[in-house]
Order: C-alpha cells, then structure tokens, then sequence
C-alpha cells in the first residue's frame, strides 16, 4: 500500500474502554491525522460532538463485560447517526463476527475492523471512510454554491452591465482582482449594485465553485452579528438552544461578503481583525478554534476614513480589508445606462407578469435619464416592475416610473431658487448625460460649446 500524505484532512473520534486500545490507535492514526481523539466512555460521545469537528467516529462494539453481541455498539450508533448524520462509524471488535459485520452495516456502520487489527487494513479503512466524509461535506458545500444557483441568481449576475464610462472603470478594475486572492473593498450609495459587485467578483475568481456568504451587517443587533459570524454552542446564550455554525465556517474556501460594515461594532471589529490575521477563529461559548480560508469582500455607503478618525472604525481592520477599493458609481454618473439597464429589467419583469407587449420608446427613455433617482440603480429597478405591475397600455411611458409617495422630479425642477446652483446642477447633470462629451451636453443644455467651457472653466467643473 502507497503510504499516506502526512496529516490529512478529517478530525477522528476513537470509542473504546480499554485505555491500552485508545493509545494505541491514536498514536497509529497521528502519524496520518492532525486531529486524533479519544473517549473512554461511549455516553459522553455527544459531549465529543459539541467540543470538536467530528467526521470518522471508531466505535467500539461491546462496552460491558461478558458481553459480545454488539447491541451496545448498535445503540451508540442510533444516537450518532440520529444527531450527526453525515459522520462515518467504523465498528471495532475482537470477534470477527461476519454476520455481526453484516448487520453493522445494514445499521449505517461504514465498515468494520477486528482487534488486534492490521496496520495496513486498518489505515486503508479510515482513509476509505475519511473520503466519503469529505466528498459529503463538500456535496453540502456545493448547495450553496454557483453549480446550486437559481436562475434568478444567474439572471442578476448577467444583470451587472452598462456602457458608462464610471462602470466600465470599475468593473475593470473588478474583472482584475477578481482573479487575486486580495480582498477587496466596495464603496458608494445604497442602490449602486455593491451586492452585484461583489457576485459578479466571486463569480469570475477561483473560488466561485465554492459558496458566497453575505451578512448585512444593518439589518443585525450587535448579538446577533456576533452570532451570525462566528457560529454558537448550545447554552453560549439565553436563546442558544442547539449549536450552529457561523457565516465564517459556511464560507470557508469560498467568500464572504460583509454588507454595510460599517455598522459592526468595536468589539466585533476586534474580532475580524484577529480571524483575518490568523486565520482561525472559535464559536460563541466555545474554546475549539476552526481554521479557516476565506475571500472577504466588504462594502458600505458609510464614510469609514472619517469614522477612522473619530474612533468608530479601526484602521487597522480597514487597512485589511481595502487592498483593493472599487467605487461603485452613483446612477447621476451613468445616466447614458439608463436605457440598456431598463430594457433588461423590462425583459425580465414582462416575462414575470405576463405582459409580453410592452415596450417603451427613445423619447421616454431620454425623459427617464432626466429624472432624479436618489436611489440609484435599486430604485430604477424597482420603479421599472412597479411601470410593469400598473402598465394599462402597451406602450410605457416615463411617467409611469414615478413614484408619487417620494415625489421624483424632472430634471427642469428644483428645489433651490439659487439662480449659481441652479446652473452647476443643470451643467453637471448635463455633462453625466453625456458622459462628459461638452459637444453633445452644450447641445443639451441650448448654448454653444465655448460657453460650456467657460462655465466648466468657472465653476471648477473640468
């Protein structure tokens, strides 16, 4: 037989009431496995259970004198398999038995060794059972990773498009890192597609065979976020009721995306930092640590140099986190996309609500680029299902995409009577329509294009 690699992947429990037995395999198995266990008493398995990793549990048959009709072991395998489903059990016995084999595996027993065992036998067995823990895991693993994906999640991922000049900047600088194993920062507005970002991220590196997991560290309590994280122990708090793994965990070879960070708190902050430096971290009410490999992407629409200086954001966690900072760009910058991401979204909704007619025409589309949207690219998404939902005609109009409860206004309102401001906001907007062509934003705006440049010129425009 082929020796080992030293140290395989795969924590390993040994059952048995003979202590000479114990030492003996776990001095074998350590040669082999990083994580070799022993327990004297088969009733404190479960207790096993909750202070380690377990994937291969050897099982002693017999636990009372006189005895060798296994039922013992039959037992404390129920209660394995009842509990922790996806562990392998290999019987241990000194009497080699076959029909007590057979029936060891009829009852969800991988396999089945005699004592004294074969060296060689006995390590080709564990390996055998070992593979199959680890194709299991990562079977479970791969549910939530792109192989797993909805149509719907497919669909959004082609949705990360656009032509404007701010896009095209920054999905470049995206299609580069996303290859590295650097972790990357995403900054702007609520509604600039941060979320997409980090998918179509995950989705183009090396690890998009394994799964992103997101928090959204606003939508959590400072409990919670801990929670969510790092994973719990049964009875690590009042609500504990049974242990649970942390986002961490679940992402461990893939990424884990960290939405609106800055709302993690000082404690917890401390907490990242130190799983980002070694790499290994411990679930609440627990002192086992779990290695773990992850990509982080982080974004947030909070200004966290500013909140670096007044104290509520740790430098050195965001020098950890921004080895590469991408700027996702607000809609008022890309106002040319408007109607390649509204045509998209039509597709998609029309489809969604059976209302396969609509269309929509260039002049609604170029009223559409003169309308406000605070909310970015979010709130054109959602304003285009809601023009889809109320549609009575076939042909859609802009108006349709207002949403009266927040008031949108055209690009000819203003809320501010200041004649200077009035004539920034209607050159800005202008030059973003346009994607910076003076040509085409002088047109635009009804004067010529030495005019524009005279006031780009005047007001720090250029």
């Amino acid at each position: 037989m082929e020796s080992l690699p030293t140290f395989q992947d795969g924590n390993i429990l040994i059952v048995d009431d003979d202590a000479g037995i114990l030492t003996s395999a776990q001095l074998f198995l350590k040669q082999y496995y990083k994580k070799v266990y022993v327990e004297l008493n088969p009733d404190k398995i479960q207790s096993q259970f909750k202070k380690h990793e377990i994937s291969i549990v050897l099982l002693d048959m017999n636990f009372q004198k006189g005895k060798n009709d296994g039922e013992d072991g039959f037992k404390y395998l129920q209660q394995i398999l009842d509990t922790q489903p996806q562990t392998q059990v290999i019987f241990m016995t000194a009497y080699g038995d076959i029909d007590m084999a057979v029936k060891a595996l009829k009852n969800g027993a991988i396999d089945f060794v005699t004592k004294p065992w074969k060296n060689e036998k006995f390590l080709t067995t564990v390996e055998t059972a070992n593979k199959l823990a680890q194709n299991l895991r990562q079977l479970e693993e791969l549910k939530n990773s792109r192989q797993y994906q909805s149509e719907e999640q497919a669909r959004e991922i082609e949705g990360f498009i656009g032509g404007a000049p701010s896009f095209l900047k920054a999905k470049a600088t995206m299609e580069k890192v996303a290859t590295s194993e650097a972790n990357v920062l995403l900054l702007g507005e609520n509604g600039t597609g941060k979320g997409l970002a980090a998918k179509f991220i995950h989705q183009n590196s090396g690890r998009n065979e394994r799964p992103m997991i997101t928090i959204d560290m606003g939508a959590l309590s400072e409990t919670l976020i801990e929670s969510e994280l790092f994973g719990h122990e049964k009875g690590a708090f009042t609500d504990a009721s049974q242990q649970k793994k942390g986002r961490l965990e679940m992402a461990h070879r893939g990424t884990l995306f960290l939405d609106e960070i800055g709302n993690l708190s000082l404690p917890a902050q401390a907490k990242l930092l130190s799983v980002l430096q070694n790499k290994r971290f411990s679930r609440l009410g627990s002192n086992q640590e779990i290695d773990i490999d992850v990509r982080l992407i982080c974004a947030t629409n909070m200004p966290l140099y500013e909140m670096v200086g007044q104290g509520s954001f740790r430098q050195d966690l965001l020098y950890r986190i921004n080895t590469v900072e991408v700027m996702m760009p607000n809609l008022t910058d890309r106002l040319s996309d408007i109607p390649l991401l509204v045509t998209y979204y039509l597709s998609s909704f029309k489809s969604k609500y059976a209302k396969h007619n609509l269309s929509i025409s260039e002049e609604e589309f170029e009223k559409l680029k003169r309308m406000n949207w605070p909310g970015n690219i979010r709130e054109l998404q959602h304003a285009t299902e809601r023009a889809v939902i109320l549609a009575e005609t076939d042909q859609l109009l802009a108006s349709d995409f207002q949403n009266i409860r927040t008031g949108e206004k055209q690009l000819s309102e203003s809320t501010s009577l200041n004649l200077k401001q009035m004539e920034i906001s209607y050159i800005q907007k202008a030059m973003a329509l346009h994607n910076g062509n003076v040509t085409h934003a002088a047109k635009e705006l009804g004067i010529d294009r030495l005019a524009l440049h005279r006031r780009l010129e005047k007001y720090g425009l250029q």
